[in-house]
């Protein structure tokens, strides 16, 4: 595979990997019907503790840092050397690569945890909302819900 080649498969695999969401204090509502949170009053019902983690590609937690890492760390190897030289510094590129890639992409990749929260809503429907911080609230607080975010009153 050329230099050339190997770039350009590249930047097609980074272009593929998924991103992590992002932002602290974002909602991901649902409710029964309709899927979107609306403003409005409740009682919290239940919270959740949501831990996040990285499964890597395919839940193999292989992310594609250390694909990437494994590639180009094998392609320098590859140029170092000659006879069972160059194949030990091929070996040792990829694996220096794979690690150094993975190391890289979880500290790009925050792991924050989340709080689901169950909310009965006064007109006796149930919202449920996921949420970066909690600040103060507890099970039997009552809470308004805005743009998607629980807030007590």
């Amino acid at each position: 595979m050329s230099l050339g080649t190997s770039v350009i498969v590249l930047t097609t695999m980074v272009g593929c990997a998924p991103m992590a969401p992002a932002g602290s204090g974002t909602a991901h509502p649902s409710s029964g019907s309709t899927g979107v949170a609306y403003a409005g009053n409740g009682v919290v019902q239940s919270i959740e503790l949501v831990r996040q983690t990285n499964t890597g590609i395919g839940g193999s937690g292989v992310g594609a840092g250390a694909i990437v890492g494994a590639v180009v760390g094998g392609l320098l190897g590859n140029q170092v050397g000659g006879g069972t030289g160059k194949t030990a510094a091929t070996v040792v590129g990829v694996a220096g690569g794979a690690y150094a890639g993975h190391e890289l992409e979880k500290r790009n990749q925050p792991q924050a945890d989340t709080y689901k929260l169950s909310i009965r809503m006064n007109n006796g429907t149930y919202q449920s909302i996921t949420q970066a911080a909690i600040a103060d609230i507890r099970v039997g607080d009552r809470v308004r819900i805005e743009n998607g975010v629980a807030r007590r009153y």
